[in-house]
């Protein structure tokens, strides 16, 4: 399979921050999904700090309930700036970045 060329998009929110009554990183995972992207993933740190400089931290006893999430896509440029779109036209407050990607698939499915 030929690579594919656009972006590494990836989000941050917090772990409980929601929209809608719906957790920020499930609601960005089905917005993607409903814009026909080709899948998508959350993943929670163990410790960060983002633009308040507020260190939190997940600890043996008590669990940090606020901790990062990161949300990520390979998409082509389009649909990375439809998806910041959607966001943005929803007020949905989330910090990102993007890097140049090339993706594809080794399966031998087209």
């Amino acid at each position: 399979m030929t690579p594919q060329h656009g972006q590494l998009l990836s989000i941050y929110c917090h772990v409980r921050a929601r929209h809608d009554g719906v957790l920020v990183y499930e609601w960005l995972l089905e917005l993607a999904r409903r814009m026909h992207i080709g899948g998508g993933s959350a993943f929670r740190a163990i410790a960060g700090f983002g633009r308040h400089q507020k260190l939190r931290e997940e600890q043996f006893f008590d669990l940090a309930d606020d901790l990062p999430v990161k949300v990520e896509f390979l998409v082509t440029d389009e649909l990375a700036s439809a998806l910041l779109d959607a966001i943005r036209a929803a007020g949905v407050d989330v910090v990102y970045a993007s890097a140049t990607a090339s993706f594809g698939s080794t399966s031998q499915k087209t």
